[in-house]
């Protein structure tokens, strides 16, 4: 067992287990808000105090699942170009939308940051939290944030949107596909995508695209509004 635990094998099973006893009880449950990555999270969690597990222990193998982040990321191109007549049919406002939408999450993040006090790092750290984790992970670092914070935020940001959007679409009666997909992948990254994708393949499109266009269009203005924000 205490081999076990040195190689990268053992954060890989680990991982895997925890997300399928979250995937089991979301199916069960049918509840949003026992969303598989929050369980699996908080497993894992409760396993590494438990045991007495250490975090450079879990990340030996917890790492090469991060690895796999980017190029997961660039499969969700996919749906998008199955879709991507309708994409064209609508692009300004899509980008528009995107656009609006990220300065609409930078905004916010500072003003709730001031009004509660935040610190400059946290503040700082906070601002990607809309984006996903390879991009959001190296904005955090360019702009003086602390990475660990931002990939926390953005992991949060994921699940909460992806919980919560379905009753905003029914409150607010929002039922175009294009609207939702590009709402979802704007503010709630790959979490976001993944239950745009069971809503339907239109809505998946949107977002993975997205999910990409929102990186972009952060990496460009956080740096030039950095200083004026903060």
């Amino acid at each position: 067992m205490i081999d076990l635990l040195h190689t990268p094998l053992f954060g890989v099973i680990i991982s895997i287990i925890a997300l399928e006893i979250g995937l089991y009880i979301n199916r069960k449950t049918k509840i949003s808000l026992l969303n598989p990555l929050l369980i699996s999270i908080v497993l894992i969690i409760v396993i590494l105090i438990k045991f007495d597990i250490s975090l450079e222990a879990y990340n030996e193998g917890g790492g090469l699942i991060s690895f796999f982040l980017g190029p997961a990321t660039v499969i969700l191109a996919v749906p998008l170009y199955k879709q991507f007549e309708i994409f064209k049919a609508n692009i300004l406002p899509i980008i528009v939308g995107i656009t609006v939408g990220c300065l609409t999450s930078v905004i916010s993040v500072v003003f709730l940051s001031k009004l509660f006090g935040l610190s400059d790092d946290i503040l700082r750290s906070l601002i990607p939290k809309s984006i996903t984790n390879p991009i959001g992970i190296e904005l955090s670092k360019q702009i003086g944030g602390i990475p660990s914070i931002t990939v926390t935020a953005i992991i949060i940001t994921g699940i909460f949107g992806s919980i919560i959007a379905p009753y905003v679409f029914k409150i607010f009666r929002i039922k175009d596909k294009v609207a939702i997909g590009v709402s979802l992948g704007t503010s709630s990254h790959a979490l976001g995508t993944t239950k745009a994708i069971e809503m339907g393949e239109t809505e998946g499109a949107m977002s993975g695209l997205s999910i990409g266009l929102a990186g972009l269009v952060t990496v460009i203005l956080i740096p030039l509004l950095i200083n004026l924000l903060c």
